[in-house]
């Protein structure tokens, strides 16, 4: 019969266990640095420019979804999206407006 982890725990001398806690932590300690650098990759995305604002309301990102615009412009999924629902950047959404620009991703 096979042996389950509890019981295959309990026959290991104390420096065993001191060893596979030794690995358990040091895996962990790897695990947290690379979801610290992935997710502090994240933040340093550059600051969204004005072109950048034109390209997602109606340039060649207009269509896209915002995951995408933000991938291709390097810029996060919030500043898209900030953008396109006229939190951010307003005075493009004025001049665009002036120029007769109907901003789709409003209702």
């Amino acid at each position: 019969m096979e042996q389950t982890l509890v019981e295959t725990t309990r026959q290991l001398t104390n420096k065993e266990m001191c060893a596979l806690l030794l690995s358990l932590q040091e895996r962990v300690t790897t695990l947290e640095a690379a979801l610290q650098s992935k997710s502090s990759a994240q933040v340093t995305s550059k600051e969204m420019t004005d072109e950048d604002a034109r390209s997602v309301l109606n340039g060649v990102h207009a269509t896209s979804k915002h995951k995408d615009a933000a991938s291709a412009l390097g810029l996060t999924y919030g500043q898209v999206y900030s953008c396109r629902l006229e939190y951010t950047f307003k005075h493009i959404h004025k001049e665009l407006k002036d120029e007769g620009f109907k901003n789709s991703w409003v209702k």
